[in-house]
């Protein structure tokens, strides 16, 4: 296994951190003893970052590590949850929170401790509520080692939220097809050079990167000459950047942690031929003159003044089609984000376009931008709209409750 420098911390960290969101499963619940021998068997082999979150598994992923970790697999890690930014109304909301998520770990402190999912307007949200505050007075009374947030926004509230809080790391998302995308390379250059550790997730892009790998794109890769498995193309080009510290992998296979694990024993940055990137840059090329909408995510159509998250709606279309996703899967990921279940404070989804013709002048795609968000709409929204966004904050709204229960029992 081959280790990076977190540069505030000074840990030396496993390149390959272990993703706890999709553990698998048995009947609908995470499958203890299997994940429990996947788990210990990666730190046995030297992974040494996992990651978690309070919703990972419908809640079960916190619990779970708790007893996974038991027998003295706890003292060798470094552990990373989130604090979840919709869960919280009050400032203390994130002391009772947390104090859940230490019971449900069973461990006394978190070492890397995130605000979940941070755009520009949940920051200023959270700064409210006193979140810089708890963040300093946990960390001051050790119940978290190191403050960082994750992040899925636009590339100018990246810089914002690095620059407004002295962090000591990000994770972002960041695969050969989003260099441009979210915080990007320029936010990954960025987020180093103010000397920020950087975890990366979705390097697989949850996977699609290396499963049903359409036959253009494996053309190119059989162009190669070592031939290696799309997995290893994707996991290779982000190891590659010496800014990345750690990339998180979702494993739920042997066969495939395997595989991660022999990459991550070899994985040296700039260790990748000038020929192999370009071979890399074809594919990724490849794979967005596959896509339903050529959007890049440059987002000069932003703002719409309707308020339709124009670059994010095409992502979610495109990775429909793209990679095979299954429509209730996909429709889920688009609710989450374009609209208010979980706190964003507005609503983003396709249909509010009202044809004003204001991004045709603006997209340097010339992309026909109204018809195609009305696929979208037809694609993902539709009559049972509503019903799924009372379906989806009924959920959160549990999650609430649970956690507040949690702590009781935890506490009492």
């Amino acid at each position: 296994m081959l280790y990076r420098s977190m540069k505030k911390t000074g840990d030396d960290l496993s390149v390959l951190g272990f993703g706890c969101m999709r553990f698998p499963e048995r009947r609908g619940r995470i499958d203890e003893e299997r994940a429990t021998r996947q788990v210990r068997s990666a730190i046995d082999r030297g992974v040494n970052y996992l990651d978690t979150a309070f919703p990972y598994h419908m809640g079960a992923s916190e619990p779970f590590l708790g007893r996974a970790l038991s027998d003295g697999y706890r003292d060798r890690i470094k552990l990373a949850t989130k604090l979840p930014p919709w869960s919280v109304k009050k400032r203390e909301d994130m002391d009772r929170i947390l104090g859940t998520q230490l019971g449900r770990l069973k461990t006394d402190h978190i070492d890397y401790y995130l605000v979940h999912g941070l755009g520009g307007k949940i920051w200023e949200r959270m700064k409210r509520l006193g979140v810089i505050g708890f963040l300093e007075r946990a960390r001051d009374d050790g119940r978290i080692y190191h403050v960082g947030f994750s992040f899925h926004g636009k590339k100018d509230e990246f810089r914002e939220i690095v620059d407004d809080y002295d962090w000591e790391f990000c994770q972002i998302q960041y695969n050969f097809l989003d260099e441009q995308h979210q915080a990007g390379r320029e936010g990954l250059e960025y987020a180093a050079g103010k000397g920020l550790g950087v975890v990366v997730m979705e390097p697989l892009r949850g996977g699609n990167l290396a499963k049903k790998v359409p036959p253009e794109v494996q053309a190119i890769w059989d162009e190669a000459e070592v031939r290696r498995s799309a997995a290893e193309w994707a996991l290779r080009w982000v190891w590659n950047h010496p800014d990345v510290t750690v990339v998180l992998s979702g494993m739920n296979d042997e066969d495939n942690i395997d595989e991660n694990l022999r990459i991550a024993d070899e994985a040296d940055p700039e260790s990748l031929s000038a020929e192999e990137l370009e071979l890399v840059g074809r594919a990724a090329d490849a794979y967005r003159k596959l896509t339903r909408a050529g959007c890049t995510g440059c987002g000069y159509c932003m703002p719409c003044p309707a308020g339709v998250d124009i670059p994010f709606c095409f992502e979610a279309y495109n990775n429909l089609h793209l990679f095979g996703e299954s429509r209730s899967s996909a429709r889920r990921l688009y609710l989450a984000r374009v609209t208010d279940i979980m706190g964003q404070g507005k609503v983003s989804y396709a249909s509010l376009c009202t044809n004003c013709g204001e991004c045709l002048e603006k997209c340097p795609q010339e992309l026909p931008i109204p018809e195609l968000l009305n696929d979208v709409a037809a694609e993902f929204e539709g009559p049972g709209l509503a019903a799924m966004i009372w379906v989806a904050r009924r959920f959160l709204s549990l999650q609430r409750w649970q956690s507040r229960f949690s702590s009781r029992r935890f506490h009492d």
